[in-house]
Order: structure tokens, then C-alpha cells, then sequence
């Protein structure tokens, strides 16, 4: 006689009832015993199951919020450790307290931890960008050796700092990797800002850029997403192999290395191998995670060796190369050394009046002359008495914000200053406040906070464009 064991969804067994010497025969009243026994012991079975599926999404759910609470933890302390130099020097600057020397050491401290925060915020808008899928690249043939050096420039201040020594081996490739040279840069930054950062002093943090052929089949480019979030290469399947050349870096430092246990989360978002309040090193645990998916972005991928604690890390990244030279085309005519706005009349809107002073003075530093305004009613009351050659506007304001403005603006006749060349200068730095800006009119979306030299750059850009078209 035998039962299935059914549960509302499937069988998941079956109950055997055998006579074997004794020559009985089962009866009606037998079979609907055995039914009910295998009746209790679907429901036994399918509670043990979803009790143990109960337990491992608590589990998961419990880590998920304790890697969520370190990193928010680490969060705040990154965002605030900044602000206690630049609050404090600010402070000692303004009672004039400081000598010459001082003074200097006092503003570079205070530039450095802004720009610390400010990346900071740039890596967190970074992950949201790319987990929406909303990550775009400009794609154009990209001098990969060009791209090493701009790296290097960039951390080789704190090298020196540590007495790190940064040796370079780049070797001559044939062709060209395709995709967006920014981004590529901090690709290659983020993997020698961590060597110097994990390496101790006296250390040495090596750069190799060269040229591979390498074996691979359709199959494994159709999986490459997948195998390429690995920590490790991975065997490749056997089907027919295709010969493909690939660009290749490589950084290797002498520094604290990696754990078995944490090699395959090295590429992760918000994971640390060290997140406790102890850690000696800083970051949010963000650069890696960017590091791969920019990479896969560009078609390559990335993985990352280490022998252990204290014997050091190398990160290897593969990007496919494109044997088609290609000239580098730009549709932006290069900026003079010294952009010059005299003659240009310039109308800054912002509610905060810092930031309206400080671009106020930029630009005028610049030659323009500036009219201000601190919200998007009295720009327009100031648009109808007299036009500007260009509007400088913030978007997040009171009462109307900039999408509003521009808006209405761009309802007017050209003669009433329906076409004015227009630039949002704002803290909304996201892939979607750009599109936005531009739907709405703006011609041109620059995040806060911006350099002075990007900012008069982006001007006279815009009016040169303007006067081209």
C-alpha cells in the first residue's frame, strides 16, 4: 500500500505499507488510516521545510541589516571626520589667529577634507546611478597608457607622503580600448589610491599595462557578467575557443593583503574586510564595488589575487581592445588657458547666498559682469527689465524652483529672452536631476560644488556653442 505525501503545492514523497510472511490484506479502513498518517506527515515535513526557509531569511536578513548598520555607521563617520578640520581651521582663520604659514597649511587642510567629502558623495551617487542602470559613458577611443599616467598624477602626493615607491612598466599595445577615458581613470585611480592606502610606508605599489591574447568562447562572453563578479578567473567551458586581445593592468602593492575568507567579497558594495570602530583604514567600502561594474560596463572584467594577510594584493583588470584605430573626435572647442568673459552679462540665481557670492565672484573675476538674484520670482522681474547674455541658475529654491523657471522662460518669444543660454548650477548631482534639467531647458547641468575654472570654462562653452548654432 502505498500514500503519497502531499502538500498543497507538490508531492514531496510517498509512505510504503508492506505485509511480507503473514498473508493480510489491506482494507478500506487500512488505506484511510495510511491516508491521514500521510496527511500529518506532509504538514510535519512542509512546517520543518519552511521553518528552515523561515531561518535562513532571517539569517540573511539579519546580516543584511548589520552590514546596512556598519555601514551607515561608517557613513556618518566619514561624512563628519571631514568637517571637524575644516570647521576648526575655518574658525582659527576668521579670529586671524594664524601667521603666513599657518594660514597656508590651514586652506590646504581645509581643500583637502572638502574634496575628501565631496568624492565621497560622488562615490555614493556613483553606486546609485549604476543600480538603476542609469550609468551613461562617452564612448571614444581611450589611450589607455594616457589614462595610467592621469591616474599616477593624482596619488602620487600621498606615494610620496608614505615613501611609497610607484614603478611603472607600460608596455606599447596595438589598437584601442573604446569607452569613456574619465571613467576609466577612476577605475585605475581607485585601484592605486587603495595600494597606497593599504601599503605601509617604505612599500612599493607597481603599475603594468600591457598587451594578451586570450583564448575564450562564445559561451563565456554570453556569462561574462556573471564570472567576471568573481574574485578569481573561473575554468572556461569547453566549446570552440575564439583568439581575442585585451588590454591589461595591473596594480600590485606591497600592503596588508587580503583574507581567504573576504577575497570573495572583495568587489561587493558596502563591504569591509575591517568595518569595527577600530579599522585603521577609511572609505565606505564603495571604490571596489565601482571598480567592477564600471569595468564590466566597459565589456571587461576584473579580479583580484592575494596570498594572504601581510603578503600584499594584485587587482587585474582585462579590457577588450578594438583593432581599428580611430581618431579622438571632439565636439567641444579646447578652453584657452585664461577664458575671458569680458562684455558677458551674467544673471546668478541662488537662495543661498554663500554660493551666490562665491560664483558672483568667480565670475566677475573672470570679466563678466554679474546681477544677482536670491529666488526664481525675482529673476524673472529682473529678465523683463533687461536681458543677460547668460542665466546661472540653482534648482532646488523656495517657492519655485529652477525646472520652473527655466520653464517659464522658455514660453517667451526669442526677443523676450525665450532662448537664453541657460546652466543649472546644483546640488541635485544625479543621473536623473541631469535629464531633468535638460527636459526642462537647461542647456547644461554642473553639480556643486565646482572648481572656479570649470565653472567660467562651462560659460564661455555654452556661449560659444550658442553662437555657433
Amino acid at each position: 500500500m502505498c500514500v503519497p505525501l502531499r502538500t498543497q503545492a507538490r508531492i514531496i514523497g510517498v509512505i510504503s505499507f508492506i505485509f511480507a510472511e503473514s498473508g493480510r490484506r489491506y482494507t478500506a479502513a487500512d488505506l484511510q488510516l495510511a491516508e491521514e498518517l500521510a496527511h500529518r506527515a506532509s504538514l510535519a515535513i512542509e512546517n520543518a521545510q519552511l521553518y528552515q526557509v523561515a531561518q535562513q531569511d532571517r539569517a540573511k536578513a539579519e546580516a543584511a541589516n548589520r552590514i546596512k548598520d556598519e555601514f551607515l555607521a561608517v557613513l556618518s563617520h566619514e561624512l563628519r571626520s571631514p568637517l571637524n578640520p575644516i570647521l576648526g581651521w575655518t574658525k582659527l582663520l576668521r579670529n586671524k589667529q594664524l601667521d603666513s604659514t599657518k594660514t597656508e597649511q590651514a586652506l590646504e587642510t581645509i581643500e583637502r577634507n572638502a574634496k575628501l567629502q565631496a568624492q565621497l558623495i560622488e562615490d555614493l551617487l556613483d553606486v546609485s546611478r549604476i543600480l538603476q542602470g542609469k550609468m551613461t559613458l562617452n564612448i571614444a577611443p581611450v589611450d589607455m597608457a594616457a589614462t595610467i599616467n592621469a591616474a599616477l598624477e593624482t596619488v602620487h602626493l600621498a606615494a610620496e607622503a608614505k615613501h611609497i615607491q610607484v614603478q611603472t612598466v607600460l608596455n606599447p599595445i596595438s589598437g584601442s580600448v573604446l569607452g569613456d577615458a574619465n571613467r576609466l581613470q577612476q577605475v585605475i585611480w581607485n585601484l592605486l589610491s587603495n595600494a597606497v592606502k593599504f601599503t605601509p610606508e617604505g612599500g612599493q605599489v607597481e603599475v603594468h599595462l600591457e598587451q594578451v591574447e586570450h583564448e575564450e568562447s562564445e559561451e563565456w562572453r554570453s556569462r561574462g557578467v556573471e564570472e567576471s563578479t568573481s574574485s578569481c578567473p573561473l575554468p572556461y567551458p569547453s566549446t570552440p575557443l575564439l583568439l581575442r586581445s585585451y588590454a591589461q593592468i595591473t596594480v600590485t602593492d606591497t600592503g596588508k593583503g587580503i583574507t581567504p575568507e573576504f577575497l570573495p567579497h572583495v568587489f561587493d558594495y558596502f563591504r569591509q574586510e575591517d568595518g569595527t570602530t577600530t579599522r585603521r583604514f577609511g572609505g565606505l567600502g564603495l571604490g571596489l564595488a565601482i571598480v567592477r561594474q564600471l569595468t564590466e560596463l566597459h565589456g571587461g572584467t576584473v579580479w583580484a589575487e592575494s596570498s594572504g594577510p601581510g603578503l600584499g594584493a594584485t587587482f587585474t583588470i582585462r579590457l577588450p581592445l578594438n583593432r581599428v584605430h580611430q581618431k579622438r573626435s571632439s565636439q567641444t572647442k579646447p578652453f584657452g588657458k585664461e577664458p575671458d568673459l569680458t562684455g558677458i552679462q551674467i544673471l546668478v540665481v541662488d537662495d543661498e547666498s554663500d554660493m551666490q557670492e562665491l560664483a558672483s565672484f568667480i565670475l566677475t573675476n573672470a570679466g563678466a559682469q554679474v546681477i544677482t538674484a536670491d529666488s526664481a520670482i525675482q529673476a524673472l522681474d529682473l529678465l523683463n527689465q533687461s536681458l543677460p547674455d547668460l542665466l546661472l541658475c540653482d534648482v532646488g529654491m523656495p517657492d519655485m524652483d529652477g525646472y520652473s523657471l527655466i520653464r517659464q522662460i522658455r514660453k517667451w518669444a526669442p526677443e523676450q529672452g525665450g532662448n537664453i543660454p541657460a546652466i543649472a548650477l546644483t546640488a541635485y548631482a544625479g543621473e536623473i536631476n541631469q535629464q531633468q534639467a535638460l527636459a526642462a531647458g537647461f542647456q547644461m547641468h554642473i553639480s556643486k560644488p565646482v572648481e572656479p575654472e570649470k565653472l567660467v570654462q562651462a560659460v564661455v562653452h555654452l556661449l560659444d556653442r550658442d553662437l555657433e548654432s
